[in-house]
């Protein structure tokens, strides 16, 4: 039964292991950096489409107070044709100064508008040719994670299956001190090496080695670390 015991503590050592290697697997930071790449792209692009609406808005309110403006600056110069005074006509002449000033602000303004908007549009096209290499390395990173983590679930499904027969094969109340001990340690049976424990790598006194030899004689070769108290096999 001893050997049973050190086969169950192998396969489940084996079975720690691929799960921990199935969490920590190369394929899954691929999907994590490819996941980030693409949310990026996303966030930039709706950023830039946030800002060109933006700006198609203002562009838009731009023109319609240019199209105001244009209308008081030709009634201003309408009725200017018509007046007599000097100071009326002055006056009419300074209001039609600061609406031609207006104007030029604004048209500046329009202008900046517009060559930013024209920026933002070939960012927006850059963005979006990047859209179809980006989700298909994404979903090529998914698919290798797959295929890594299917491997890895097949070699565990084979060992779950092995430890059903080596389970059957140790006695019950040694399976059930085994259980109780893993819940604490990675392993939880260990054979006696000279005078070493393998589980907690501590030496034994000959006196501990003696009554661990008496207790393995008598428990098919299964007895009990007196240092950490791990299933010892002798």
């Amino acid at each position: 039964m001893s050997g049973s015991v050190l086969e169950l503590q192998a396969a489940d050592t084996m079975s720690d292991q691929l799960r921990h290697r199935r969490e920590v697997l190369a394929e899954r930071e691929q999907v994590q950096a490819a996941k980030n790449a693409l949310l990026r792209w996303n966030e930039a692009r709706t950023v830039v489409r946030r800002r060109l609406d933006e700006l198609a808005a203002e562009i838009q309110k731009i023109e319609d107070d240019n199209t105001k403006l244009d209308k008081q600056r030709d009634k201003l110069h309408a009725q200017l044709k018509t007046v007599i005074a000097p100071r009326e006509a002055e006056a009419l002449q300074h209001e039609i100064a600061t609406l031609t000033e207006r104007r030029s602000a604004s048209d500046d303004a329009e202008l900046e508008a517009l060559e930013e908007h024209s920026r933002l549009e070939t960012q927006l096209e850059e963005l979006l040719g990047q859209e179809e290499s980006l989700t298909n390395e994404y979903l090529g990173a998914e698919s290798a994670l797959a295929e890594a983590e299917s491997d890895i679930d097949g070699e565990l499904e084979r060992i779950a299956e092995r430890l059903k027969g080596l389970r059957a094969d140790v006695d019950k109340p040694v399976l059930r001190k085994y259980d109780r001990l893993r819940k604490n340690y990675v392993i939880a049976a260990a054979p006696l090496s000279g005078s070493r424990c393998e589980g907690c790598h501590l030496d034994l006194s000959a006196a501990e080695i003696d009554d661990v030899r008496e207790t393995g004689a008598k428990n098919d070769g299964v007895a009990e670390c007196p240092q950490c108290g791990r299933l010892l096999i002798v």
